[in-house]
């Protein structure tokens, strides 16, 4: 009992629902499906008829589609006529298995899911590298042979290893990894005045950094900016708070 205990606090809550569910009948019944949402994979079956007696007014049972007998993608279409075995469970009634009249096998909707990574993924395949174009391949372009493009921002300047567009949005990352792996750039890089490796590495410095700097080494801010790197006066100060909360921590 000790090490039944021990298992683990859901253990105990489990046991009774098992048991419930153990004894709980198999019914059988017949009806239609009422809905069935193809994307989530469940929906409800409209019971008409309980262990052969009609019902006054039918009632809900959930389905899943696990429990569906069909080939390929299981689903219910709505109206479609079906068998059914269920049970009650805690949370009302549940078929265990749907089939179509007479055991036969489910219909079916003709819907199905349109899963967003689909959707991504297929303009990639089917886009012409000659023209762009989504409707062919480049071996059917009608088009003569057109200049390679970047593949980023489909610029005939530069290709992708050269895009400008590119290394910007990956710029923050890029420098962020960095002051992560090092957790101290801005105080190793003030013994250096020329700034040596640190100082290129982190390319924003803020202006109070700076004028810690030119405290330090008795110049102007100015002076001590040209120094540093050759990095506009604007984007250290637009960089520059975040740097300043990492090097007061």
């Amino acid at each position: 009992s000790s090490a039944g205990a021990s298992k683990g606090g859901d253990e105990p809550g489990k046991l009774p629902e098992q048991e419930e569910e153990e004894e709980s009948q198999v019914l059988h019944g017949t009806g239609h499906c009422k809905w069935f949402n193809v994307r989530m994979g469940f929906g409800f079956i409209s019971m008409s008829n309980r262990e052969g007696s009609p019902l006054e007014s039918p009632v809900d049972v959930f389905v899943h589609q696990s429990k569906l007998y069909m080939e390929g993608f299981r689903s219910l279409k709505e109206g479609e006529p079906v068998e059914f075995t269920f049970k009650k469970s805690s949370k009302g009634l549940e078929s265990i298995r749907v089939t179509g009249p007479g055991g036969s096998p489910c219909l079916g909707s003709e819907r199905r899911p349109k899963g967003k990574t689909v959707q991504k993924r297929k303009p990639k395949g089917d886009r012409c590298y000659n023209c762009g174009g989504l409707d062919h391949h480049a071996k059917e372009c009608s088009l003569p042979p057109q200049p390679k493009k970047c593949h980023y921002c489909q610029s005939i300047m530069h290709m992708v290893a050269n895009c400008p567009h590119k290394t910007v949005s990956q710029q923050p990352t890029s420098s962020q990894g960095r002051h992560e792996a090092e957790p101290q750039p801005s105080t190793s890089a003030f013994p250096r005045e020329g700034g040596g490796t640190h100082g290129y590495s982190s390319p924003s410095y803020s202006q109070e950094g700076r004028l810690e700097i030119s405290e330090r080494s008795g110049r102007s801010p100015q002076e001590a900016s040209s120094s540093k790197l050759s990095a506009s006066p604007e984007e250290p100060s637009r960089k520059g708070p975040s740097v300043q909360k990492r090097k007061k921590t």
